[in-house]
């Protein structure tokens, strides 16, 4: 096993820091579910609005644009290396705008995955526009597909209809956006609000599963997987996010803010 960075006192959350291009083909593992949500190359100088503020949109250099042959080459070995990893019966869900996300479908089409739903997170709070010249931007997408198009793959259907109030949860979710409690030992400039994890882990994993997040920033899944009773493996480049991640793990063995979780994220309330 890869030497880690940080391990939780119950070994239920391991971060370890390196390249998932070539930190996935060093160990032989499989998991129950895969969360990714990899870079969109989109820091070239934009804008956006935050806070009542107009702020630069770039992420870092790890976000930088390249090539679309390079995007394309990038996006095709870190999905060959995660469809390695996943258990015969595992799924996974890959995060993404329009920028990003027909591109990686066509891809994972092409690698022998079979897409379930691309699920649409419509945010109740996003940010305005910041031009006026077109409309303001409220949705991210979320593919989720299993390895193999004719071997079954872990749904918790029940559960999604009893937290959908006793009907089909349909493939449109109304979540909100990151909220100011999640930031309390940082931010990290893509970081994903704990209620969309919490509802792909409750999904699509069952209880003590293994889960992997080959982009891990600041420990999102891990946080939601240690919530829910599964066990995490994150990878992250950045030390700064690895520590990031490591002091919201240890935060979270604070009773009150574990309780402060549960009381925030409104699906942990119908379970």
């Amino acid at each position: 096993m890869l030497p880690s960075h940080y391990k939780s006192e119950n070994l239920d959350y391991t971060l370890v820091q390196g390249d998932s291009l070539e930190l996935l083909s060093q160990f032989n593992f499989s998991f129950d579910a895969i969360f990714a949500d990899p870079p969109y190359f989109l820091s070239n100088g934009g804008i956006s609005y935050q806070s009542g503020q107009v702020v630069c949109v770039d992420k870092g250099d790890w976000d930088k644009s390249t090539s679309p042959e390079q995007i394309d080459d990038f996006n095709r070995r870190w999905l060959a290396l995660c469809r390695e990893k996943l258990s015969d019966n595992g799924s996974i869900w890959v995060s993404g705008t329009y920028h990003n996300i027909f591109n990686i479908a066509t891809i994972m089409k092409e690698l022998g995955f079979k897409i379930l739903n691309v699920v649409t997170w419509a945010k109740t709070n996003p940010p305005p526009n910041v031009s006026c010249r077109f409309f303001t931007y409220s949705t991210e997408f979320v593919i989720w597909a299993r390895k193999h198009s004719k071997k079954p793959h872990f749904f918790n259907y029940e559960l999604m209809r009893r937290i959908n109030g006793g009907k089909q949860m349909t493939d449109v979710w109304h979540l909100p956006a990151i909220a100011p409690w999640e930031k309390s030992c940082g931010k990290h400039p893509t970081q994903k609000p704990l209620s969309l994890l919490t509802r792909v882990i409750l999904a699509s994993t069952p209880e003590n599963g293994w889960i992997l997040d080959p982009f891990c920033g600041s420990g999102t899944t891990g946080i939601a997987a240690s919530l829910l009773g599964r066990r995490f493996l994150g990878i992250e480049r950045e030390s700064e996010y690895l520590d990031m991640a490591r002091a919201r793990r240890e935060e979270l063995d604070v009773p009150n803010i574990r309780k402060l979780y549960y009381s925030k994220i409104k699906d942990l309330k119908q379970i």
